[in-house]
């Protein structure tokens, strides 16, 4: 089973943040299929978070992804999506400090937007691998 991961700007800036989180993902099982650096434009990360639009944190979400390079991981393993969205913990930074402190988004979360990682169906469990090959085909082709 596949996932996508991307390492965000902000943690992509900071070498302890980047070299942690390949640490991290090295130790953790999951495989390494492909990754690539990407600096997405505004159209492409509004694309990318369309399903976010009309959400309060859009514009800030898009304003991050286009600040920097970002990492896009594709990781392969036993129930990938799973356990990759374990490794990331919980999307609130503030709570995934206090409920699972050993987790990338508790190390090098700033904010619930600058939460250091992106993983594949965050929200929607049931729909996960489409959302993967979704995710796959806009950044790998």
């Amino acid at each position: 089973m596949l996932t996508l991961a991307i390492v965000k700007p902000h943690c992509l800036k900071n070498p302890f943040a980047y070299e942690t989180i390949h640490r991290l993902l090295a130790a953790s099982g999951l495989q390494v299929v492909e990754k690539k650096r990407v600096q997405l434009s505004r159209a492409e990360a509004e694309q990318f978070y369309d399903e976010h639009r009309n959400k309060f944190f859009f514009r800030r979400l898009v304003s991050l992804m286009t600040s920097g390079p970002s990492e896009v991981i594709l990781l392969s393993g036993s129930d990938s999506i799973r356990h990759w969205r374990e490794l990331m913990g919980p999307t609130k930074v503030l709570k995934t400090v206090y409920i699972h402190p050993e987790c990338i988004r508790s190390k090098f979360g700033i904010t619930d937007t600058r939460n250091a990682v992106h993983g594949s169906a965050q929200l929607f469990f049931l729909d996960s691998e489409a959302s993967v090959a979704a995710e796959r085909k806009f950044f790998f082709g």
